[in-house]
């Protein structure tokens, strides 16, 4: 039976530890600053900023949360993040995706002074992402890295596999797994919806990252004994039991993996906390960089 890696405990670490830098900078007179925009209601959404706003809070940052309706303008929307941009007390800036159809996403994200992008997303921070330079690492990628590091898992020579592609986690944690340093040096595989025989390469996965975007994508028979499995998934199972009429589900079947595994992401309370406190993490970074 494979052991939890307890995020909620290890991203309280990381806050705790960065605590003592906020202080350093709040007796230079600056205090770590978070500009967040969510455009719509998506529920998920608004969840998921509320726990930044409330994570600032409890360090002692300074965060802004502006909410546009759904039918605001991309040129409204790139007016707001050029102010932003320009506001000394705003050291990072993150508009909530997804962002409604009419707006295009990517001249959103390139609008972001990438000094204040503490996503990781802009063009100029995933370029030296690649080239293994000095930038701000996206949040969840990060945070698995994270993860693996506390936990004490090898990845030096270690066959990882990654299901999923995405800008947002497949492509940037593949990256920074198959990059010269540590946590990293690994041999990289990355897996999606046109692989043939997934099952022959998650059977050689020491580590399986998985991000699939859908419910029990993986189960115990696709997982070798004693591999380390990140489950990223996030999914709302309906659930007539539960209060709140749904239940959280990773892309991972949760009782068949973790009979095979050595270790295991539980969803909710794995990889989740990590993301927004690397997101802190970036920006604390941001605000030392403007001293």
């Amino acid at each position: 039976m494979a052991n939890l890696i307890d995020g909620k405990k290890i991203a309280a670490k990381v806050r705790e530890e960065l605590k003592s830098r906020i202080d350093k900078l709040k007796k230079k007179g600056i205090t770590p600053g978070l500009g967040v925009v969510l455009v719509g209601d998506d529920p998920a959404s608004i969840s998921y900023v509320t726990g930044k706003e409330r994570a600032c809070a409890e360090l002692g940052m300074f965060s802004r949360e502006t909410r546009l309706p759904a039918e605001i303008t991309q040129e409204e929307l790139l007016a707001l993040i050029a102010s932003m941009n320009e506001d000394p007390q705003l050291h990072g800036i993150l508009v909530q995706l997804p962002l409604p159809r009419h707006i295009d996403e990517q001249k959103i994200i390139m609008a972001i002074d990438p000094k204040k992008d503490v996503d990781g997303f802009h063009p100029v921070n995933a370029g030296k992402m690649l080239l293994g330079q000095d930038c701000y690492l996206p949040c969840t990628p990060n945070g698995i890295l994270k993860l693996l590091e506390e936990s004490g898992v090898e990845t030096g020579g270690a066959e990882v596999v990654v299901l999923g592609r995405s800008n947002i986690v497949g492509k940037p944690v593949a990256n920074l797994l198959f990059r010269k340093a540590n946590p990293g040096n690994s041999t990289v595989t990355i897996c999606h919806t046109a692989t043939r025989d997934l099952k022959a390469h998650t059977l050689r996965a020491d580590i399986l990252i998985v991000a699939a975007g859908r419910a029990r994508t993986v189960t115990g028979d696709m997982v070798k004994e004693g591999a380390v499995v990140i489950d990223v998934g996030v999914n709302r199972i309906p659930d007539d039991s539960k209060k709140r009429g749904y239940r959280l589900e990773g892309d991972v079947d949760f009782s068949s993996v973790s009979e095979k595994a050595s270790l295991i992401t539980p969803v909710p309370g794995g990889v989740g906390p990590m993301t927004i406190t690397m997101l802190l993490f970036n920006t604390v970074a941001a605000a030392e960089k403007s001293v």
